[in-house]
């Protein structure tokens, strides 16, 4: 074995500094990783509970359903029913709910199905309840859509639901469609069917109603709604563009934490094609169609289609929101994304799975669809603007609009400056009307900040250009009173400076319809009657512009009494808390390195008292990149427990104290990708936005300003900390794509300087050390990591795409380079350990075996090797040893052709793992014969011949040539091993599919991952020597000649590519191109009949 260490270390397999450094950083990232998201999320949300049956639907004569699914109908209750009369009566509206990856609905035990029970259950409890408030409407009915047609009409929305929903499932038997490309077109194939069984069965039920003589409804569905989660949302949209779908059969697909833009796993090449394909038909389906001349045939096929994705936010760590963005696939005229962050009435985020069964959500969900039913025709509207401003109005909230961190709210283009008094056109009055009379009496603010702590019943009258003097030219008003029935404001002119012949009273603007709801953390609850409680959390708040009040002199906030709020009780503690201030004085700038520095010394922020209301914390990297935890700590508000009787001070320290004047703070925090998130009672709390910065083709922006509404009568120390495990675990989400497409690149790089170390009459180096070489300043990394940046950024202005951010852009894409190398230079380790320790198994049993043979009382064993000897020597094991390259290639080819391409991969690793195990077997005989010849020459040198000596070095000479031969041997043939290894796991997922379903039907792999992994065994069989790699007799270029070592760098570069754009299956392409390049010049050679392969002298012949 000395022989073995001496050799190796001469080839530097000794991790080195760089190598341990890469290693220690993955350590460190990947630890940390691990601990952020093993640990328990908290979303808030409250469970469904429902009463679930499922009536099965016949398949209908002569009619064959792809696939082994089946298809039933939710029904609520507990009753037992009788299914075909329930059937017979159907005439509400269909849904069919489409799971994701592994969902069933027999599947009880596994929440993934738990939509169709809950959203069917709660859908039940809604349309026999009714629709929301008209407040809820009202607040909603702010928001502007981003359409153009949205902007310009304005529907009603009926007061009472018209048609319940029939609720469909499909079982898809549990299939992992997010693994497999094939499953996921056999399920969009059984959807289509679906669809159109679903419509067939009303009409079945509609022809026996009416020969029963039973009351039928004249109006039968003509669409399906479609509600998909994970991987069925986008089956969902996968059948809306299949060329077997009906007609106008879809019209409405709403999305559950589906990827749109590509899968979560993009690993297997199909499914990354499957998901292009689609996407490029919803492209082509909303354009126009038109002749070869240019003429107008036919309105866009989707014309009709409105799709809306919700997203389950930054707590869903199997799909992340750039996924499951709708940019580029369906214009903003008929869809958009939404996040459950911002979505009215949830505003949380929620785990993959949570998604299914957040009763917030569902309930919100649920009246949604139901809104979408006309009540003329009992069916959803055929008009695509108003279902679409329907799902505007229900899902999205004007908050988002209002405080995105970038856009002020406007309200002077929206209002009328001149509206008469009771005027219908007045959209901003409340539909509350007061009294004058109903107020006691007017309060005149004489302090740029005005506080309300009670139901009084009076106006407060502030004067803007007094109060909004010397900067403080905006206004912030927070309240956890309720707008119109609570509270209202108005903007009052000056008389004196008006061009108007109307009264001062009729030209007054309401603003009270802009305030924006929030949501509020749980209200204070009284220990006794009368007793002092903490302040109330904020529900609602209003921002003005300078240019808002532009033309005004005062603005007045009217506080309703107690008996005007509808006869409901008034809250337990009422607040209002209004403020002109200057956003320059509430504006704090933290840089990149401070927030980095955060994680080992926190960073305090002091507020004093007297500060402004809204509280501007811009952040030089974007929170969904450094996730932070935002402590606030009351330091003072003015109450002095010494103030206090001695009855009531009790324990009550100043944070307490200081709860029962200042209301709990508030954190907004807004990103373009996944819109809005609030944070309420925001005392310690960690604030993360679901954004996906630095990346090649991100939009989001660099820096995340988050807007702190905090009372100005406290003082506050913030405590700004970032947290290690939650930057981990969102680092390794985001990138992790990334440092697999990487990996590839790595790997490849390392096989480039193997190849060119032996193109230079040099021996091939150990992998680990040409890893470790490509990682030296400046060449090799620079040309490696930094080159393909600049491209990929000179490529982007070029195409004129959006260009990412430069330093982070680059930071976090030299730290996936890193990360990718520590992650091969493990596998190097431990992969050369096993070979070596197998080796080591394998030589010291065979040395015991042949000692024992030459022991003559062992006749057994000295019988069964000649027999042994006696089957080797048979013609046909002859032959397949003789063809072992030819019958190992057959098997593969087969393998990957007509079963599973990982099947065929493992053939050619289990070549790759015996030629390398018996390199290293040689290796190590070699190296005890040498010991022991050398032992024997060195007890004889003294007695020996010169002429002797002189042989005996000879010999030695050429038994460390042969060392180095199968040395280079096996680092060769280790480089390949490596590289196909990668290639062989990015399949494995798809197997562990593909294991599920045997016995149950089996088709062909498709065409494209058959014919890349192909290209994947030519390149390993055709090039498994050094010595007779056919990439080294490409042609020359130009005059110069090409080796393999060019192909891998390029082979290298596509790879890097592929994980800059997220799609690791890119790098199949690569390597499938470099096997049909030594196929196609391997055929070459044969056709001129020349055999002859490049050689070295200096191999080993024996």
């Amino acid at each position: 074995m000395r022989g073995v260490r001496s050799v190796m270390s001469g080839r530097g397999v000794r991790p080195r500094l760089r190598i341990v450094g890469v290693v220690v950083l993955a350590a460190w990232i990947g630890l940390a990783a691990l601990f952020g998201l093993l640990k328990p999320i908290k979303n808030g949300c409250t469970m469904t509970y429902m009463y679930p049956t499922y009536i099965p639907i016949s398949v209908t004569d002569g009619a064959t359903p792809p696939g082994r699914y089946g298809l039933y109908l939710y029904h609520e209750g507990w009753r037992k029913i009788d299914f075909k009369e329930h059937i017979s009566k159907l005439s509400g509206v269909p849904v069919l709910f489409i799971p994701g990856n592994a969902g069933s609905y027999k599947q009880a035990s596994i929440i993934v199905f738990f939509l169709v029970r809950s959203v069917a259950a709660e859908s039940d409890r809604a349309f026999q309840g009714g629709p929301f408030e008209r407040t809820f409407y009202q607040e909603a009915s702010l928001f502007r859509g981003e359409g153009e047609d949205t902007e310009s009409v304005e529907y009603d929305l009926s007061s009472q639901y018209s048609n319940r929903l029939d609720w469909f499932a499909v079982d898809l038997e549990g299939e992992h469609s997010a693994m497999d490309g094939r499953i996921l077109e056999e399920h969009t194939e059984y959807v289509v069917y679906a669809i159109h069984r679903i419509l067939d069965q009303y009409k079945e039920s509609h022809d026996t109603r009416e020969r029963e003589g039973a009351a039928v409804s004249s109006n039968l569905p003509r669409n399906v709604i479609l509600v998909g989660h994970s991987m069925g949302g986008f089956v969902a949209r996968a059948a809306a563009v299949h060329p077997r779908l009906r007609k106008s059969a879809v019209q409405t697909i709403l999305t559950l934490s589906s990827p749109h833009q590509s899968p979560p796993l993009a690993l297997q090449p199909s499914l990354g094609h499957y998901f292009s394909r689609v996407n490029q038909e919803w492209k082509k389906g909303y354009e126009v169609q038109t002749s070869p001349g240019g003429s107008y045939v036919a309105d866009p096929l989707l014309s009709g289609v409105v799709v809306v994705s919700i997203a389950g936010g930054y707590n869903d760590y199997q799909v992340r929101s750039k996924l499951e963005s709708l940019d580029g696939i369906v214009p903003a005229s008929h869809g958009f994304m939404i996040s459950s962050t911002s979505m009215k009435n949830v505003w949380l985020s929620m785990e993959h799975q949570a998604i299914l069964w957040c009763n917030q959500l569902v309930v919100q969900v649920s009246h949604t669809l139901l809104s979408l039913v006309d009540s003329k025709t009992g069916q959803p509207f055929s008009d695509t603007q108003k279902r679409l401003w329907i799902l505007t109005r229900m899902l999205q909230s004007a908050l988002a609009q209002s405080f995105n961190g970038v856009t002020p709210m406007k309200i002077s283009n929206e209002l009328p400056m001149l509206a008469s008094k009771g005027s219908e056109s007045q959209i901003s009055s409340c539909p509350l009307d007061w009294r004058d009379d109903a107020l006691d009496r007017d309060l005149y603010i004489q302090t740029s900040t005005v506080t309300i702590l009670a139901m009084d019943g009076r106006r407060r009258w502030l004067d803007i250009e007094l109060l909004g003097s010397n900067g403080k030219n905006h206004f912030i008003f927070v309240t956890n009173l309720a707008p119109c029935s609570g509270v209202r404001l108005h903007l009052w002119p000056e008389k004196e400076k008006s061009n108007s012949n109307l009264p001062v009273c009729e030209r007054v603007v309401e603003v009270t319809s802009k305030m924006v709801l929030i949501p509020a953390g749980p209200a204070p609850k009284q220990s006794e009657p009368g007793s002092q409680t903490e302040q109330a959390p904020p529900s609602a708040v209003l921002k003005l512009e300078p240019e808002d009040m532009h033309g005004f002199r005062f603005l007045t906030i009217s506080v309703a009494p107690r008996e005007a709020v509808s006869g409901r009780p008034p809250v337990a503690v009422s607040m209002a808390v209004g403020q002109f201030f200057n956003p320059k004085e509430g504006a704090m700038e933290v840089s990149s390195q401070s927030m980095l520095l955060s994680a080992y010394w926190t960073k305090d922020i002091f507020l004093k008292e007297d500060h402004p209301l809204a509280y501007n914390l811009s952040f030089a990297t974007s929170l969904g990149l450094l996730p932070i935890t935002l402590s606030l700590k009351t330091a003072g508000c003015g109450i002095k427990t010494s103030g206090l009787p001695d009855g009531e001070t009790g324990d009550l320290d100043k944070d307490k104290l200081c709860k029962l004047r200042c209301f709990p703070p508030v954190a907004l925090a807004w990103d373009s990708a996944s819109g809005l998130h609030v944070f309420p009672n925001l005392y310690s709390e960690t604030i993360t936005i679901d954004s996906s910065p630095a990346l090649w083709s991100s939009q989001s922006p660099e820096k995340t300003t988050v807007m702190l509404l905090v009372d100005p009568h406290c003082s506050y120390t913030a405590t700004v900390h970032v947290s290690a495990p939650a930057m981990s675990s969102r680092f390794v989400l985001l990138y992790g794509p990334q440092i697999v497409g990487f990996s590839f690149a790595v790997i490849l790089y390392a096989l480039m300087r193997q190849a060119n170390q032996w193109n230079q009459n040099l021996s091939v180096p150990p992998l680990l050390s040409a890893v470790e070489y490509n990682l030296e300043m400046p060449s090799p990394f620079l040309i490696l990591a930094a080159i393909p940046l600049l491209s990929s950024l000179f490529f982007s202005f070029v195409m004129a795409q959006p260009i990412p951010p430069l330093t982070s852009f680059t930071m976090v894409s030299l730290i996936c380079y890193l990360l990718a190398n520590a992650f091969i230079s493990v596998l190097i380790i431990v992969s050369k350990f096993v070979l070596q320790a197998l080796a080591l198994v394998h030589t010291t049993v065979k040395s015991r075996c042949q000692a024992l043979e030459r022991n003559y009382s062992f006749a057994f064993l000295r019988w069964f090797s000649i027999l042994a000897s006696s089957f080797v020597c048979l013609k046909a094991i002859r032959i397949l040893k003789l063809n072992t390259t030819i019958v190992m290639t057959l098997a593969a080819v087969t393998l990957v052709t007509f079963v599973h391409p990982a099947l065929g991969l493992f053939v050619l690793l289990a070549s790759h793992a015996l030629c390398c195990h018996n390199s290293m077997c040689c290796i190590m005989m070699a190296s005890k014969r040498k010991e022991s010849v050398d032992q024997k020459n060195e007890a004889e040198r003294k007695t020996r011949h010169p002429s002797s000596r002189q042989e005996s070095l000879s010999v030695g000479s050429s038994e460390k040539s042969f060392v180095e031969t199968q040395a280079d041997i096996f680092n060769h043939r280790h480089g390949l091993l490596i590289l196909h290894l990668l290639a062989a796991l990015m399949f494995v997922p798809s197997l562990a599919a593909w294991f599920q379903r045997i016995g149950t039907g089996q088709s062909f792999p498709w065409f494209a991952d058959s014919a890349l992994c192909v290209g994947v065994i030519f390149h390993g069989v055709l090039n498994s020597r050094p010595e007779s790699s056919i990439l080294r007799s490409f042609p020359s270029l130009l005059g110069h000649q090409l080796g393999p070592h060019h192909m891998y760098f390029l082979a290298g570069y596509c790879c890097f590519f592929s994980g800059l754009d997220l799609a690791p299956y890119k790098v199949f392409y690569a390597i499938a191109a470099l096997g049909y390049i030594s196929l196609t010049l391997k055929i070459s050679q044969v056709n001129k009949n020349d055999f002859r392969f490049r050689t070295k002298s200096r191999i080993h012949r024996n």
